[in-house]
């Protein structure tokens, strides 16, 4: 099987149809996901949105967003989607291994995600990778509402 990951730098039709598509899978929640919004994602300085390639095809994402802070340089990995007609095959595996490497070569000094706990592969496979599971309040507020 043809695998690879690319970080779009430049808008591409077919790799926002293809996300769109991914996060669909990933929420249920109704996401308004605009070609403009994919071009302002991609052309940030503190995001990296990566693409897996199967055989040409996009049939995975991640998402690693950084900022700088007094105590270090820090990341997160959002929006892990890998199709699910392939899941359980290694590749979101891949995936995650690949923005925790794309991290260490920024200097970033902490790398966080968070996952509901009803994904129960997707948080074996964050441990398998080296993720701690910490314990601590996450605190949400929409500022969109």
């Amino acid at each position: 099987m043809d695998t690879r990951i690319i970080s779009p730098v430049a808008f591409d039709a077919t790799h926002y149809e293809a996300v769109c598509r991914l996060m669909g899978q990933l929420t249920t929640r109704s996401i308004e996901f605009t070609e403009e919004g994919y071009k302002n994602l991609i052309g940030r300085a503190d995001s990296r949105l990566f693409l897996l390639l199967v055989e040409g095809r996009v049939e995975g994402m991640l998402t690693v967003g950084s900022y700088a802070s007094p105590t270090g340089t820090k990341a997160w990995i959002e929006d892990v989607v890998v199709d699910a007609s392939l899941r359980g095959s290694g590749l979101g595996r891949r995936l995650v291994q690949h923005a925790i490497g794309f991290c260490k070569e920024e200097g970033i000094s902490t790398v966080y995600l968070t996952s509901n706990p009803k994904r129960v592969a997707a948080n074996a496979l964050y441990q398998a990778v080296g993720f701690e599971r910490k314990e601590t309040n996450m605190y949400k507020m929409n500022l969109n509402e």
